[in-house]
């Protein structure tokens, strides 16, 4: 990659406005006496440029001659940059400055402390939370899927810095932070103590009819190990179906998602990916499924890495799908430090369904579609699920 540095930029546009005037048709000019032949690709490159960049080295010069204080010409080209990545309409595809880089690198790395909530960017450029960690700051302070984070300690984050805004949500266990959230289109402000997050992603039960339960909360890195031994545990038990749980997973390790519809699905392609420049990349499963009947459960809070698992399990019909339609989060993201401390966040390409159908912005759709009412006291949805394993 070659890379320009910022203040260099501007220098760069003014010299192809200059060589605008010198050039003729036939693409040869004259400077200082002399002759000088400008080859069609160097040509073509300066009318790219020009057409790029003209518009915007125009308004760059008429800001600065006309507006009423003098301006940091570091500030204007940094602008430029944000504005270039915002223009894709892409909350996942960000510029980053130094700053807020650096801080992103401190906040994410390390041990697990924060409020425990997973979010995501909607359609509208609001941060949404996906899900809330069960017994995390977050569920205990009332916020819930769906809610609109909008400002974290009177600081107004946006879909498209989604990033910055969880690193800040992040911090020392028992150290304060605000959170301001929409629910409903009404403003809720939430003082709470950060904590110590554990994960524990897998949890299983036998519930009445003889009808095992797993809950994953998350895909991390024990993740499979942890669900093998829970299904492995309920099929010596001999229960005669079983209820795969993955409302309000928000995601996690994609390898992790893979091992567990390993033990779901026989030898097939569960997803693939595909970017503009990366061709497609499957990601299969093997022979050796459970020999239980399972029904999955889904909602909005499904998301990532479990509405891949859910995408493939309903293409290769390995079980019948029950809940609400699923977030739809399925892109990837490559970043990259530049040579200036600053960064970039980009989608190189998003995730398929086997049967190529689209996640990203869509979701999953269950196969059976039950809403869950707020006030509701009985899981409905849990319900409708061992119903479809006991009925004859």
């Amino acid at each position: 990659m070659i890379q320009i540095k910022k203040r260099n930029l501007v220098i760069v546009i003014v010299i192809a406005a200059m060589l605008g005037s010198m050039l003729t048709f036939a693409g040869i000019t004259f400077i200082s006496g002399q002759n000088v032949r400008i080859s069609k690709e160097d040509y073509s490159t300066y009318k790219t440029i020009m057409n790029r960049y003209a518009k915007v080295e125009a308004l760059y010069e008429t800001l600065n001659k006309y507006y009423y204080k003098d301006l940091d010409e570091d500030k204007l080209i940094e602008g430029m940059c944000y504005g270039l990545f915002e223009g894709t309409d892409d909350p996942y595809t960000n510029y980053m400055s130094k700053e807020e880089y650096e801080n992103l690198m401190i906040k994410t790395t390390g041990k697990l402390e924060g409020i425990g909530v997973t979010v995501g960017a909607n359609t509208d450029g609001y941060i949404v939370v996906v899900s809330t960690v069960k017994g995390s700051p977050a569920e205990k302070g009332g916020i819930k899927s769906g809610d609109l984070i909008v400002a974290v300690d009177d600081v107004t984050y946006k879909g498209s810095q989604l990033d910055l805004a969880v690193a800040n949500m992040r911090g020392k266990a028992g150290s304060k932070v605000k959170v301001t959230y929409l629910r409903k289109g009404k403003s809720i402000e939430v003082n709470l103590t950060r904590a110590s997050i554990k994960l524990d992603s897998v949890f299983s039960e036998t519930l009445d009819n003889n009808i095992g339960y797993i809950y994953i909360n998350s895909f991390e890195t024990d993740t499979a190990d942890d669900f093998k031994k829970e299904l492995h545990g309920l099929e010596v038990k001999g229960v005669d179906g079983v209820v795969i749980d993955l409302r309000d997973n928000g995601g996690g390790v994609v390898e992790s998602g893979i091992q567990v519809a390993d033990l779901l699905l026989d030898e097939g392609v569960l997803a693939y990916t595909q970017g503009k420049s990366q061709e497609k990349t499957y990601m299969n499963t093997k022979e050796g499924k459970t020999s239980l009947p399972y029904v999955l459960l889904i909602n909005g809070g499904t998301a990532s890495t479990s509405e891949i698992v859910a995408a493939g399990i309903k293409d290769n019909k390995g079980g019948k799908i029950v809940g609400t339609t699923s977030f739809g989060k399925g892109v990837i993201q490559s970043m990259a430090p530049l040579k200036e401390g600053d960064a970039i966040k980009i989608t190189v390409a998003q995730y398929f369904s086997p049967k190529g159908s689209v996640i990203q912005g869509i979701g999953v759709k269950p196969d059976y579609e039950v809403e869950l009412p707020e006030d509701s006291t009985a899981d409905i949805q849990l319900n409708k699920a061992v119903e479809l394993l006991t009925e004859k």
